[in-house]
């Protein structure tokens, strides 16, 4: 038996902020609602709300289990096996995302003459040392790291002001309310619904710490930080955010203070960098727990070297193009993702709720007797 892996809730936080600042970052969020895409931002966050209530009700029902544990507990052997087998394809399709985002950032903005395989290998190795270290070490990167990557991002915002015109917010609701509800949803799937996959995490936090807690305030505090970049991307680039494929990224290079202060790009990029391999890493964790529990492995670090190369090789061949890859993540993802992010976790939710009752209901059975 593995030793049981415990997180604090400081760490689960700063863990649950990176992973959904990860790769929306490089992608951004609600560029199709041009300058309402703050208002779309804000709309994904309010829609994530009856989710992470959901999620965090599960993991309050079944303390220190995870993902696996609970659907086996709910579900039996067999369909429990299947629900596993959907989560362990979802957190390993996410990750080749995340990684192909990264692959594609670095081989359209800095490495165009270098395979795209390179970084994108470079970046699975680290995760696969990371995961074989464990969720422990996981969490307390990602909190050492959160307090550099804040400073650094409220400096970029410092800095733009120069380079902001505020007139680039009006008119409000230019038009209507239909591109916003469509941004916000794509919002909620992208990034902030993803955090299902901490369902699979949350189970090694510490004991008698409220996943509510966690949620709450990882995915408030994200939602927060990622609106106030989609403003400075609006207030710098006006209504061409849709016109470019990393939004964030081309704000930030129009950052110039004399000869002095130029090409704060290279700068940020390892705010990317450090969000990417939180995100996949976890990806790759849930992965490996998964197939494991599934075939009955006594450790998941068996299988991580080979699961991230799949993942590698999976990211490869996702897209012929970054156009298919843009089109996939704002059009396509959010009806894909539904079902893991929404459908599944609610049966889960509604189950847990009738057997927690039942228990209850025979305990105050015998009590009464």
């Amino acid at each position: 038996m593995m030793p049981k892996e415990e997180i604090t809730q400081k760490e689960a936080i700063c863990l649950l902020i990176n992973f959904i600042m990860g790769s929306t970052l490089i992608v951004g969020i609600g560029t199709n609602a041009k300058n309402d895409a703050w208002l779309a931002s804000l709309f994904g966050i309010l829609m994530a709300i009856p989710a992470i209530i959901i999620y965090s009700r599960i993991l309050q029902l079944f303390p220190g289990a995870n993902l696996y544990d609970i659907v086996n507990l709910l579900f039996g052997k067999y369909l429990g096996s299947v629900v596993t087998i959907l989560y362990i394809w979802y957190s390993f399709h996410l990750g080749a995302l995340v990684v192909r985002d990264f692959g594609e950032f670095l081989n359209t903005i800095t490495m165009p003459e270098t395979p795209m395989l390179v970084p994108m290998f470079s970046l699975i190795i680290i995760c696969i040392f990371a995961v074989r270290l464990g969720i422990e070490v996981i969490s307390r990167t990602s909190a050492y790291f959160f307090p550099i990557m804040l400073f650094i991002i409220i400096i970029v915002q410092l800095l733009s002001i120069s380079k902001m015109d505020f007139e680039y917010i009006f008119p409000i609701l230019y038009y209507g309310l239909s591109p916003i509800i469509k941004e916000g949803f794509s919002a909620f799937a992208f990034p902030f619904a993803e955090t299902v996959i901490f369902l699979g995490v949350l189970g090694s936090l510490q004991p008698k710490k409220s996943p509510y807690k966690v949620y709450f305030t990882g995915v408030l505090v994200a939602g927060i930080i990622l609106t106030f970049i989609v403003l400075r991307n609006i207030f710098v680039l006006g209504n061409q955010l849709s016109n470019f494929y990393f939004p964030s990224h081309v704000a930030i290079s129009r950052i110039h203070i004399g000869d002095f202060l130029q090409r704060m790009e290279v700068t940020v990029a390892f705010i990317f960098v450090v969000g990417v391999f939180i995100k996949v890493s976890l990806c790759l964790l849930l992965t490996c727990k998964g197939i494991a529990k599934l075939f009955h492995l006594n450790d998941y670090r068996s299988i991580t070297m080979q699961t991230g190369i799949l993942m590698v090789y999976l990211a490869y061949i996702l897209y012929d193009n970054i156009v298919d890859m843009h089109f996939w993540t704002f059009y396509v993802y959010k009806y894909y993702a539904f079902p893991f992010q929404v459908i599944l976790p609610l049966i889960i939710f509604i189950t847990a709720e009738f057997k927690n009752r039942r228990e209850q209901t025979k305990k105050h059975n015998k009590s009464s007797v």
